[in-house]
């Protein structure tokens, strides 16, 4: 099945869920935002969420730098509610 992974098209098996393409794409699912189909998908539901043909993902990583120490705790402790 096609899905768009940022845009770029992506052959992927049925039924592969979200972690699974995070795996398949070797990605620390730590630095890592996800959005399927213009909706933020929490990390504790990766697992259980079942791609579909034509499913838009985009991914977002979150990079170090030019930020202070309490800045960084704060996107810290967000990722972590995701």
């Amino acid at each position: 099945m096609q899905v768009y992974v940022n845009g770029e098209i992506k052959e992927l098996p049925e039924a592969t869920s979200l972690a699974q393409l995070i795996a398949q794409l070797e990605l620390a699912p730590t630095r890592i935002a996800l959005e399927l189909n213009r909706l933020v998908v929490r990390r504790a539901d990766w697992s259980a969420t079942i791609l579909s043909a034509d499913d838009r993902i985009e991914i977002v990583h979150f990079v170090g730098g030019g930020c202070d120490r309490g800045m960084f705790r704060r996107m810290e402790q967000a990722l972590i509610r995701i």
